[in-house]
């Protein structure tokens, strides 16, 4: 059987989903049969040069007919179409693939959640970097107990396209479209990739305290003299304590001058430690108890997590293969009609946090994860 995919958005996030679909057939020969159908979007001029270059045999300008020509769809849009269209779809048991963070708001995601436990069709959110090779071996020394007792957990995101003033406005600085600045699009990232690795060991985060900070507060209009206002935060940070009282600290800033893509994530406990940053993203830093420092383990040997599927050992991967393995995973679970992770209900757990942030900032107090 061929999958027939729509896919909802053609600028960033869809062309690197279509990349990765693209590359299955090629690096991935069990993966299901995969065909790029039907390419969702507003302008006709620049969604018929965008199917022509994705390799999209279709286009529509009403994604509700598109959920009607397709076997699987994706909503690769700005944050503010995630809910309705992927409400549709899974009322059609359409398998649906949703881009992070699953809404701007938490009761969007909630009733995104609920339309995914109510259909019988799969639904994933798109948290593509616990598909990176060292992730998945850091999350098997964790569960091995190579860590011990996890007792600290730091995540910061730090990009630096936002640091000149004059960078042009965009959706993402909306909080209609948005619905937060770096706190959704970077933090939303952070909160999964932790509780990926630790959420078995430590629960889910019982309380916090956030605070938000915006530092331009209007940018210009990219082609023309008028400027648009700022409604969402340019950084954000927060302390965490998870249900077996260990301490969470998570940062994100897209005005940390100097940081490109810089996710790191550092993991503490009784026994060891280990840290990462994507922009060492083949390597993981490992500490164990017979171990006086770190040892740097670059993670690209063939019975590495995914490696057997490319080059040979000690050849690199990159960005853009993380979306090349989330598509594996999820386009064969469409086939099996196994479970898929992070699931509407983890995007919806990562919501719930990234609301008590919001909650705690605005009334300076520390507050409950509900």
């Amino acid at each position: 059987m061929t999958l027939k995919v729509g896919i909802l958005g053609y600028r960033f996030m869809g062309q690197a989903h279509s990349n990765a679909l693209a590359r299955l057939p090629m690096f991935f020969p069990d993966a299901p049969d995969v065909e790029r159908h039907t390419l969702v979007g507003r302008n006709e001029e620049a969604l018929a040069d965008a199917a022509d270059q994705y390799g999209f045999e279709h286009t529509e300008t009403d994604w509700e007919s598109a959920i009607d020509e397709v076997d699987v769809f994706y909503n690769l849009g700005p944050n503010h179409v995630h809910a309705e269209p992927s409400i549709a779809a899974l009322e059609a048991d359409t398998p649906v693939f949703c881009e992070k963070p699953l809404a701007p708001t938490l009761d969007e995601a909630e009733a995104m959640r609920d339309a995914a436990a109510d259909a019988d069709a799969i639904a994933g959110c798109a948290f593509n970097y616990r598909f990176v090779p060292a992730i998945r071996y850091a999350k098997g020394l964790i569960d091995d107990g190579k860590l011990g007792e996890i007792r600290h957990v730091r995540g910061r995101y730090l990009q630096d396209w936002l640091t000149d003033a004059d960078a042009p406005w965009s959706w993402r600085n909306d909080e209609e479209m948005a619905g937060s600045g770096a706190l959704g699009d970077l933090g939303a990232h952070t909160v999964d990739l932790l509780r990926f690795l630790v959420g078995d060991h430590t629960g889910d985060i019982d309380s916090l305290s956030g605070s938000l900070q915006t530092f331009v507060d209007e940018r210009p209009v990219e082609g023309g003299d008028e400027t648009r206002p700022v409604t969402v935060d340019d950084a954000y940070s927060a302390q965490a304590t998870f249900e077996n009282g260990a301490m969470g600290t998570f940062e994100a800033s897209r005005v940390a001058d100097g940081h490109k893509n810089d996710h790191t994530v550092q993991i503490h406990g009784s026994e060891g430690s280990l840290k990462f940053s994507l922009e060492r993203l083949n390597e993981l830093e490992y500490k164990g108890p017979d171990h006086r420092g770190y040892e740097t383990i670059l993670v690209t040997d063939g019975d590495d997590p995914y490696l057997d599927h490319w080059w040979p050992p000690g050849h690199v991967l990159g960005w853009e293969h993380t979306f090349v393995h989330e598509n594996y995973e999820f386009l064969s679970a469409v086939e099996s009609g196994e479970e898929f992770h992070p699931s509407f209900e983890d995007g919806f757990e990562v919501q719930k946090v990234l609301d008590a942030i919001e909650r705690s900032d605005e009334s300076g107090e520390r507050v409950g994860v509900e």
